[in-house]
């Protein structure tokens, strides 16, 4: 087999989901199925430990959001002394997918377009460098020594341009699990066989402000307060009570933060804390996620809660692995007072882009949204509320981004 007829790719690595495009004989890109019927998947992976039950480990989740920081080249337990560099994980995960892919085309792949949001680190051009060279070397680790970048919002725009039908300016709105990401794009059939669209993308900008920032501040709003989250301490005579720490909360509801709660110094620190509560209930709710280790299960539980608000209005969510008969709910008002301020900031990345490209919002014709969060209407209401002159188009939320960088790939390589 020539270099010429090998295969390609383009992949799509989000915090929450990922998927990868594969080009085809035929000289198109398809998606690849990841799991049965789904063409993509939880970026997550488990690490099981020899010695240890079949579902004892360490589920490692939104590794994406460790690039640019300080614990991308640290390490990590993930159960019976066992360590993995955070790192190596992003590598493990991109070797699966590159595996999938390898396997639906039957032959060895070496080229490869990546995703990237717009900013990997707000307002640190070194480090949103930093965190382009980790993904790059993570990526040539596995055998990817062909590489590209493209901005997943601009690849968003190019999914969209496959079916305008006339030139247009459109405002890519890519709201997924780590970062909110805006482009505006000027489309058109007469554009989309170009390579080169430099002259076509008017702005871009991004704020790293997502859906696992809304599963951190639903846990913290609805679950969290039961287990003490902003509790009081003990009445005494002539003293106002104070507040209790809230560190180990904001730990709790923050995914990579989770196992450090665990560790043996953490946990003797929060028994020596029993007399700092008010009322027993919280401490000892607390220590029960502490002891059985329920911390992932109770983001998980906020993530679920936070779907089922933006399907359906309200929901119950049952904490009985706390305390028997316990539960919390939430409705739709309880959910946007608590993510007021991540909305806002969302909202104003995306006047910032228009502000950025001299457009006035009357000139933009569509607004494209994609990503896992613009599931959530009262986010994109807010958005589509500053341009009531664009159409408000929804793309696959979970593969909108892939199926564009597809499109790049296929100029790029093919």
């Amino acid at each position: 087999m020539t270099r010429s007829v090998l295969p390609f790719c383009a992949i799509d690595f989000g915090t929450s989901n990922s998927a990868i495009a594969l080009s085809a004989a035929d000289g198109r890109m398809a998606l690849v199925e990841l799991e049965p019927g789904q063409h993509t998947m939880p970026t997550a992976v488990f690490y099981g430990v020899e010695g240890l039950a079949a579902h004892e480990g360490r589920l490692m989740r939104s590794m994406k959001s460790i690039l640019g920081s300080t614990l991308a080249e640290q390490s990590t337990e993930v159960g019976a002394g066992h360590a993995v560099r955070y790192l190596d994980v992003v590598a493990s995960y991109l070797r699966h997918l590159k595996d999938m892919a390898e396997r639906q085309a039957s032959a060895p792949i070496e080229r490869a377009v990546l995703g990237r949001p717009v900013y990997f680190v707000d307002g640190d051009s070194a480090r949103d460098a930093q965190a382009q060279a980790a993904l790059e070397a993570a990526a040539r680790s596995v055998g990817l020594q062909a590489l590209s970048f493209q901005y997943e919002p601009i690849a968003a725009a190019l999914d969209y341009e496959q079916r305008a039908e006339r030139e247009e300016l459109v405002l890519v709105a890519d709201i997924g699990g780590g970062t909110s990401d805006f482009s505006l794009v000027r489309v058109g059939p007469q554009r989309r066989g170009r390579l080169e669209r430099k002259d076509d993308i008017l702005a871009n900008h991004g704020v790293h402000v997502a859906g696992t920032d809304f599963d951190r501040h639903v846990e913290l709003a609805s679950i969290l307060p039961l287990c003490g989250y902003r509790g009081l301490g003990p009445a005494r005579a002539g003293q106002t009570p104070r507040e209790v720490p809230s560190r180990v909360y904001f730990d709790l509801a923050t995914w990579h933060l989770i196992n450090t709660v665990y560790t043996a110094p953490r946990v003797a620190e929060l028994r020596r804390m029993r007399d700092f509560y008010g009322d027993p209930a919280h401490y000892r709710r607390l220590m029960t996620v502490v002891d059985e280790h329920l911390g992932h299960a109770l983001i998980g539980q906020a993530e679920a809660a936070k779907i089922a608000v933006a399907e359906g209005g309200e929901t119950r969510i049952d904490l009985g692995r706390i305390e028997a008969g316990l539960h919390a709910g939430l409705d739709e008002a309880q959910a946007v007072q608590a993510l007021d301020a991540d909305l806002q900031r969302i909202v104003d990345a995306a006047d910032e882009t228009l502000r950025a490209a001299g457009v006035q919002a009357a000139d933009v014709a569509a607004l494209y949204f994609t990503g896992g969060s613009t599931g959530f209407r009262p986010l994109t209401d807010r958005i589509a509320a500053r341009l009531p002159a664009a159409r408000a188009v929804h793309g696959d939320r979970n593969a909108s981004v892939a199926q564009g960088l597809g499109v790049h790939a296929q100029r790029l390589f093919g």
